[in-house]
């Protein structure tokens, strides 16, 4: 389901398809953290995720109200330079997948940490990581701000 949905979102051409099969991912990866026994990170990503970023995501689109994409050339540099990336992408995923299967550490897991106590995720969102939390919330607000400033038109010639 939730490989469809990651299919589904890349391969839509319209925007609010596209959210809503970003939608049904966040549900998946809900569901693989209940296979975990980790059921406050599941509550978590439905109403947090699932729930209000989708919802941001919805009204910025609509807000834009995008039109169909001019159509372009086929070797347009963006293009080629969004395949590279993707290739590099690809590369270092089996990289990473490769020495994850053969035993050895990765080097980004450094402790042992409870995720599904709530307590120990509180503690540790409140302590170690405040910085990166509180950053969370500015840099959403500065993208919903710069949506809207870039949404809105404005008639500078005609204001006087």
């Amino acid at each position: 389901m939730g490989l469809g949905g990651g299919i589904g979102l890349i391969l839509n051409r319209n925007p609010v398809r596209s959210a809503l099969c970003l939608i049904l991912n966040f549900f998946s990866i809900a569901g693989l953290y209940l296979t975990l026994q980790a059921e406050f990170l599941a509550a978590i990503q439905i109403l947090v995720y699932a729930g209000a970023i989708m919802v941001l995501f919805l009204f910025v689109i609509m807000l834009l109200n995008l039109s169909k994409e001019p159509k372009r050339k086929p070797l347009d540099p963006s293009r080629i330079l969004a395949f590279g990336l993707g290739i590099a992408f690809a590369v270092e995923m089996v990289i990473i997948f490769n020495v994850a299967l053969a035993g050895q550490d990765p080097g980004f897991v450094t402790a042992e940490f409870d995720y599904n106590s709530v307590e120990s995720i509180g503690e540790i969102m409140m302590t170690k990581y405040i910085f990166p939390f509180e950053m969370i919330s500015v840099v959403l607000i500065s993208a919903l701000v710069g949506a809207i400033v870039v949404a809105k038109k404005f008639n500078y010639e005609n204001k006087n």
